[in-house]
């Protein structure tokens, strides 16, 4: 068996591949799976930024995905999908619609163009050639921190990130996510260094420092990014997946129980200026389907997976020259 990586590609048939420009302060994580995947995908934030997201939906045709995309750039970062399906096309893979093969790559982006990076790119952005470049990366290996997709992200008086964990189920079922951490909102209590999603922390993977006591002054005061307040400037988008062979309804009913993981690791989530989106895909690698305990357990763990990635992700983010927020290492 494959050493355990705490990361999203502990499900096997799964890989992720990054790229960032750091002068930029963006960038692109591409979920790569071997053979292709059940796919869906539940969006509860007021202000999402998807492409191919439709196909998704329970009753439509595409069964699944040869890919997934989660980018910075706001809207012109749809862009990286079209570098990703250009990767794939090359090494074969794709929707055979007769002698042509088309892979299946939708895609979230999050907005960061006012994090300090230079955003003169000219004509046209750089984000489907981060996104080539990033599946062209892609293994089991997954970075963290101020990579990929969360290279420039930002929350609520710190740097956002890119945050990956999974955890292996009592019912024999593994979990994992992968999240690019751009919230509204705080990841931590009040001004403190503890983590929302402390209780269920594994290890010391983001500090180890539990829950303050006694609790912050202030701690269910709201904390923004910023007013006032700017639509589309915000959001948390993220995959969650798992071993188990699911139908295109049964990975919709994970996506929706993984955002209980924003609500556990983010203050607030969800609002009308987040675009917060979760994919949930089913490699079935572990040859065999779900009964209802099982998808009872999967639903639950799905929400605490999700709650540790998001924290990681903001936990492992590092400083930059020109940025307009300090990291969590530095409190």
């Amino acid at each position: 068996m494959s050493e355990w990586q705490n990361s999203i590609t502990d499900v096997q048939g799964l890989t992720i591949g990054q790229a960032e420009d750091h002068r930029l302060k963006s960038g692109v994580t591409a979920l790569l799976c071997d053979a292709p995947c059940v796919a869906a995908v539940h969006v509860m934030g007021g202000a999402p930024g998807t492409r191919d997201t439709e196909l998704l939906l329970p009753e439509n045709t595409v069964e699944r995905v040869d890919g997934l995309v989660l980018a910075g750039g706001s809207a012109f970062g749809l862009d990286a999908a079209s570098g990703v399906q250009a990767a794939l096309r090359e090494m074969g893979r794709g929707f055979a619609v007769g002698p042509a093969r088309v892979p299946i790559v939708p895609g979230a982006i999050l907005f960061d163009l006012l994090n300090g990076g230079d955003k003169d790119w000219g004509r046209y952005p750089p984000y489907r050639e981060l996104g080539y470049q990033a599946a062209q990366n892609a293994g089991r290996t997954v970075r963290t921190g101020s990579v990929g997709a969360g290279t420039g992200a930002l929350t609520a008086g710190l740097k956002g990130g890119l945050g990956t964990a999974s955890m292996k189920l009592d019912c024999g079922f593994t979990l994992g996510a992968i999240v690019a951490v751009n919230a509204l909102g705080s990841a931590t209590l009040a001004d403190s260094r503890h983590f929302w999603a402390a209780p269920f922390e594994q290890g010391a993977e983001f500090g180890g420092l539990g829950w303050p006591a006694p609790l912050p002054e202030r701690v269910s005061a709201l904390r923004l990014k910023g007013r006032p307040l700017q639509p589309g400037t915000n959001t948390t988008i993220a995959i969650l997946a798992t071993d188990a062979a699911l139908s295109k309804a049964e990975a919709k009913r994970l996506a929706v129980a993984a955002h209980d993981g924003f609500a556990r690791a983010l203050w607030p989530a969800h609002t009308p200026m987040d675009g917060d989106l979760i994919f949930s895909l089913a490699t079935g690698a572990a040859g065999r389907g779900a009964d209802l305990d099982a998808m009872m357990d999967l639903a639950a763990f799905a929400g605490t997976v999700m709650a540790r990635a998001i924290a990681r992700g903001v936990h492992d983010a590092t400083p930059a020259d020109g940025d307009v927020m300090p990291c969590w290492s530095s409190l």
